[in-house]
């Protein structure tokens, strides 16, 4: 089995990608070019199948067209995992057109050059449960309204129904996985709970005196990223292509997940936390809790993590790695270049 990720050296590309490698697939990524390349999170990986022609890598762009209908046809995949996108919320504000480029022209163009180049590939696209915009406290399904509040989900409310058009029109295995928030040490440093955690490595290891936040009342549905890939997965082994919801079912609050991860290094997070109000959004979702009931009982799927099991897989992470910045700075080989840093 081949698959193409795009988006593979994000945090959801990592895990997918390891776990495709693990069942025997030959995994081809997409990387934008770039001229700060990061492969960090594919270490690993590369080390152990690139000399195996199991894991390769290619240079090419979502808003390139020709570029990725060429690589689908060279690779002749059985799958496609489309999870490239620009995919923080904020910077969608500051960057609406880009953030929606890459949103949308990949998904379609990945979609036209299955139409017309062999219709028995299967598609997943990342959707967001961000597309429901958090009107109410509600919870919420694969039914359930569309409402986006950013140019990141209005992006994702397009591939989301375009996705769904292919499927229907065109006979093809597409399908939409509306994941909640999906955390891991692999998160990028930018989102929210990867800056509480890598701040509370820093805090407890004397290199940070206070963490900034925005909206500490946002409430999200946490779970493991590791699960959720292989939510993706069981998804394009299911008989038909449907529409699915993966969540815990279950909501907490910036604050919760701060005290928590505070908590983990016995501090008292409201010692360290400031709040500001250049980290809130121009339209803040406050309110996201997802109905996974379906893929629960259709697909087998579960969320093995809990909240707190997550919280502190993070932190220890975290903490392990703030102590090797610790003896680097202490060695001079650091300069500390984040907030609020302090020198040891």
């Amino acid at each position: 089995m081949k698959a193409i990720v795009t988006g593979i050296t994000g945090q959801d590309g990592y895990y997918l990608s390891k776990l495709l490698l693990e069942k025997g697939y030959e995994v081809h990524g997409l990387i934008r070019r770039s001229s700060n390349i990061n492969t960090d999170r594919l270490d690993s990986l590369i080390s152990k199948y690139s000399e195996e022609a199991k894991l390769n890598l290619y240079f090419s762009d979502l808003i390139d067209s020709s570029s990725l209908t060429n690589l689908i046809n060279k690779i002749e995949p059985d799958e496609i995992y489309n999870l490239a996108a620009q995919s923080h919320v904020a910077v969608s504000f500051k960057n609406p057109i880009y953030s929606t480029h890459t949103s949308t022209i990949g998904t379609i163009t990945i979609l036209e050059s299955i139409r017309n180049l062999n219709k028995n590939i299967k598609f997943y696209q990342a959707s967001s449960s961000e597309m429901y915009g958090g009107e109410s406290e509600g919870i919420l399904n694969e039914k359930s309204l569309l409402n986006p509040k950013s140019p990141y989900a209005a992006g994702k409310v397009f591939s989301h129904n375009i996705t769904k058009i292919y499927r229907e029109s065109y006979n093809i295995f597409a399908v939409n996985g509306i994941l909640f928030n999906h955390e891991s040490p692999h998160r990028g440093e930018t989102f929210v709970t990867r800056k509480i955690s890598r701040a509370v490595g820093r805090i407890h290891n004397g290199l940070q005196s206070k963490l900034t936040l925005g909206n500490l009342d946002a409430c999200r549905d946490w779970g493991f990223a590791g699960d959720y890939t292989n939510g993706m997965y069981l998804m394009m082994q299911h008989p038909e292509p449907e529409d699915w919801v993966l969540s815990t079912g279950e909501t907490h609050s910036v604050r919760e997940f701060a005290q928590k991860a505070f908590e983990k290094v016995g501090l008292n997070w409201e010692e360290y936390v400031v709040t500001s109000k250049k980290y809130e959004r121009p339209n803040e979702v406050n309110h996201l809790l997802g109905d996974s009931s379906k893929a629960r009982e259709k697909l087998n799927w579960i969320p093995n993590l809990t909240f707190d099991e997550l919280v502190d897989l993070m932190v220890k992470s975290d903490v392990k790695l703030a102590e090797k910045e610790k003896m680097l700075v202490e060695n001079k080989l650091l300069e500390p270049t984040w907030e609020y840093s302090k020198r040891v």
